[in-house]
């Protein structure tokens, strides 16, 4: 089982960005943190890299729902969405697989609350 869902575009990088992010809101996912990587990596041991942004999506109804199944499961939140330039004007857009890395934890609740969520960020990538 891969632990991603990706998807290459033909759209610059920052309109990526937004399309994702409002594809996300569609599904019920609000972005809670923006990592520029890019910037981060230039500011902390400057170096030069492609456009490379993570954003941390949570869907509040599934985020509560797994916290009450397992409470310690906020080590395996947000879910995070990769967008990075691919060149030649696409950008890959890559989701974790939820379902993929609960495997680790026996709680047949969170399992079928990461199956769920599954579905929906696979359907936000696929749909791009």
């Amino acid at each position: 089982m891969s632990y991603h869902f990706s998807k290459t575009i033909a759209l610059p990088f920052y309109e990526t960005i937004e399309k994702v992010t409002a594809a996300l809101a569609d599904n019920g996912f609000g972005v809670l943190t923006t990592i520029d990587v890019k910037a981060t990596l230039k500011k902390k041991i400057d170096v030069d890299f492609r456009p490379y942004t993570i954003l941390g999506a949570c869907n509040p109804g599934f985020a509560y729902k797994a916290l009450q199944s397992e409470d310690k499961i906020g080590a395996m939140l947000p879910c995070n969405v990769v967008v990075q330039d691919a060149g030649d004007g696409k950008t890959e857009v890559s989701a974790v697989d939820p379902a993929a890395s609960m495997q680790a934890i026996d709680n047949p609740d969170l399992i079928e609350i990461a199956t769920e969520v599954r579905g929906l960020l696979k359907g936000v990538v696929e749909g791009l």
